[in-house]
């Protein structure tokens, strides 16, 4: 095996070495608090969440109003009214 004489060049492509000698003392590591900011957009977007939760999904009042027309026999709903609203709720969907 023959070894070139000009080794700098070769080893020169890993770039130069540097001497690093001893790792000194290091000051004191401080310990600093964690802290947290909420910005006021997302405060007010927790409040109005918070009140959408507290709002039923159901308006009972309206509810009970269909009930005692139904039991009175006054409800009255036309099928093409409700086969309108049928077909209109899937292309909603599918839009």
């Amino acid at each position: 095996m023959r070894i070139p004489g000009d080794v700098p060049k070769i080893t020169g492509i890993y770039g130069p070495q540097k001497n690093t000698g001893r790792v000194g003392r290091t000051g004191a590591v401080t310990s600093g608090k964690d802290v947290l900011s909420i910005s006021s957009e997302a405060k007010d977007f927790q409040t109005v969440l918070k009140a959408l939760r507290e709002v039923p999904d159901i308006r009972q009042e309206k509810v009970e109003g269909i009930l005692g027309k139904i039991e009175a026999g006054q409800y009255d709903v036309k099928g093409r009214d409700v086969a309108e609203k049928v077909i209109r709720s899937v292309f909603d969907r599918k839009a």
